[in-house]
């Protein structure tokens, strides 16, 4: 195994100074057996360390000798916490006094001092040191592994008894020889008190979540073993009353349309942006979000998602201003997008840009493992009590160990290497963009190409590490290439429309990888069918006026009436009915009605028109039977006993 390797920068213009101090700490760092193979380096001047933390991701900790900094203290400080929140800042003071000021103007910035005439190396390195064995801990998964390493008999759940049942079966011990050993002695349970309570943390758990809140930018942080689906159903339920406003994108993830129904909330959907060419939503116009806020005084929360699934970012920090104008809760969705604390492109995040609640599906971008996410907040008003009960509602007493170690770890990764891999996926991104050109088939999309009219003017950031592949010259459909990429080249995508391919470059993607997906669609490219003209999307119909709230209209049995009629045209009958399911066609994965809306003309005939448009369809929300679908709507009695009036506050 690799061992690490952790810098310490140290910063000053006096070169005989500056040559001593690396001299003197470089020699107790040798005599000292550390874990972290601590080394430190000088730099000059200012612009020197600014040069070396951009292309040295070793750098954990910078050391500055405020006496002697050929610019200003404070806007350097600001650049590299800016630049990097992950390093730990240290500041060498010259007179007593001098603490003080310092303090005044750098506060909570700074991990701590030292008296520059002191020259005390052992006592300095043992301080850094110990700085970053607080930032590489790991409490929950070392504890996970001391108890695994106890070999404690088990008489308490899982049943497998940490895999005594398949160990030797000749039935199932192929799935033991699978798994293996530790993943099914670390599966244990809440018998288990050294291990905490995910449920009501006051150990190694709690300690591994306020790291998280660290390095993240968190007040607080809380791991969830289930998703960001079910995070994002307990923060709205936390906020939300039966009957309250919540403004929310119409293209939010489904798990946000299940929040509604479960909070009874009372929704306004705002207009998604859609790219019909490609089949691609985009964020909701800034205007539409402002004009929202304006015309819903009552309105309690604002959701949204940032990066999209196809790595379209919000221009969040004045949007969150408005809202926090209005006196809105904002909450944001950055399932796909939580490793962008750690590298200044992908900056700034949600919470630096001012949102009070936001979910990150650690497993979809770091090193953890599926289902493994994070919520994070920074709400002044937040109530830890009601959240936690909501935690506690949704969360199962039964949680995967595994998975919170894989959050511990994945935090720490991406605190001790986050920037060094993100770079490096960032450099493999920008060469697969050239080199893909270059096939003369197909064409990595580039911000203009992904971004709706409507956005021009919005400020609208594109993640680069989602590659969207237009594949419209090769006469191809993105199922038919998605296909022959898995029989034929072992590569397996993230999406498809019908005339994109979706890749995701990771901090686990690597060149070798990137040399077979070239190579791969070379091939393809050499083959390439004559183009066909790709299909558009018909324009996506407004949402119906909602006569009811979800809740009501979700949990009424209701009926079932057929999309289509026996002559495969739209079923007339539906128009004018109140939905009691969410119905969303993929692509482009766009809700055509929610609980609670009243079906329009438009709406049906939409349906009828990507039913035949398109073969691999997923159609969410309906029922097939055979070759038919139905949808099922509210019973005509049913929609006057839940219409609004009668729902007043």
């Amino acid at each position: 195994m690799n061992k690490p390797g952790c810098k310490v920068l140290v910063v000053g213009r006096d070169a005989v100074w500056l040559r001593e101090a690396i001299k003197g700490l470089n020699h107790n760092a040798h005599q000292e057996s550390g874990a972290f193979g601590l080394s430190f380096v000088p730099a000059a001047s200012a612009a020197d360390a600014q040069v070396a933390v951009r292309d040295d991701g070793s750098i954990q900790i910078v050391l500055i000798d405020s006496q002697d900094l050929d610019q200003p203290l404070l806007p350097f400080v600001d650049w590299l916490g800016d630049f990097r929140p992950e390093l730990s800042l240290y500041v060498l003071l010259g007179r007593g006094e001098e603490r003080a000021q310092v303090a005044n103007l750098l506060g909570e910035t700074l991990s701590g001092y030292f008296m520059r005439d002191e020259q005390d190396w052992a006592g300095w390195r043992h301080i850094l040191q110990a700085e970053i064995a607080e930032k590489a801990a790991t409490p929950f998964f070392d504890a996970l592994k001391r108890y695994v390493e106890l070999a404690k008999d088990s008489w308490h759940t899982p049943g497998h008894s940490g895999g005594d049942s398949l160990r030797g079966s000749p039935w199932v011990g192929d799935f033991y020889q699978f798994l293996g050993e530790n993943t099914l002695r670390a599966d244990l349970s809440v018998s288990v008190p050294m291990l905490d309570s995910l449920l009501h943390p006051a150990g190694v758990i709690n300690d591994a979540q306020a790291l998280a809140a660290r390095a993240f930018g968190a007040r607080r942080t809380y791991f969830a073993t289930n998703g960001s689906s079910t995070a994002n159903k307990v923060i709205l339920q936390t906020l939300l009353a039966p009957g309250d406003t919540l403004l929310l994108d119409r293209n939010c993830h489904k798990s946000v349309h299940h929040a509604t129904i479960l909070s009874g909330a009372r929704p306004v959907y705002l207009e998604s942006t859609l790219n019909r060419r490609y089949g691609l939503f985009g964020p909701v116009p800034k205007q539409t979000i402002l004009d929202a806020l304006a015309a819903h005084p009552s309105a309690r929360v604002l959701i949204l998602t940032s990066s999209t699934y196809d790595g379209l970012c919000y221009d969040l920090a004045p949007i969150i201003a408005a809202a926090h104008e209005c006196g809105v809760k904002v909450v944001v969705d950055e399932a796909w997008y939580g490793f962008a604390r750690f590298h200044p492109a992908m900056r700034p995040t949600a919470l630096e840009c001012g949102a009070d609640y936001v979910t990150q599906s650690t497993h979809k971008v770091l090193s953890a493992l599926s289902q493994a996410s994070m919520i994070h907040v920074n709400d002044p008003a937040f109530d830890a009590h009601l959240f936690r009960e909501n935690f506690n509602m949704h969360a199962s007493t039964s949680p995967q160990y595994s998975i919170i170690a894989s959050l511990d770890v994945a935090r720490k990764q991406a605190m001790m290497e986050g920037y060094t891999l993100i770079d490096r996926a960032l450099g493999i991104a920008r060469e697969l963009r050239e080199l893909i050109a270059g096939t003369g088939v197909f064409r990595v999309l580039e911000l203009d190409d992904l971004l709706p009219a409507e956005l021009a003017s919005d400020a609208i950031r594109l993640d680069p590490t989602k590659l969207t592949i237009d594949i419209s010259d090769s006469g191809y459909s993105g199922a038919e290439l998605r296909d022959i990429l898995l029989e034929r080249f072992n590569i397996q995508v993230e999406k498809t429309t019908f005339n994109t391919l979706t890749l995701l470059v990771t901090i686990g993607t690597t060149r070798s990888k990137a040399s077979r997906l070239l190579d791969a669609l070379m091939r393809v490219a050499r083959d390439k069918r004559t183009p066909r003209r790709p299909p558009q999307l018909p324009a996506l119909p407004g949402l119906g006026r909602l006569v009811c709230l979800p809740r009501d209209a979700f949990y009424e049995a209701g009926e079932m009436l057929p999309l289509l009629d026996d002559d495969g045209r739209p079923n007339v009958e539906l128009a004018g009915r109140v939905a009691c399911d969410q119905v969303t066609p993929y692509p482009p994965g766009i809700p055509v009605w929610t609980p609670g809306q009243q079906i329009s003309d438009e709406a049906v005939s939409y349906l009828g028109r990507v039913t035949r448009m398109q073969k691999d369809l997923e159609l969410h929300g309906v029922e097939q039977d055979g070759d038919g679908y139905y949808v099922r709507v509210l019973r005509l009695e049913d929609e006057q006993m839940l219409k609004f009036d009668r729902n007043a506050r």
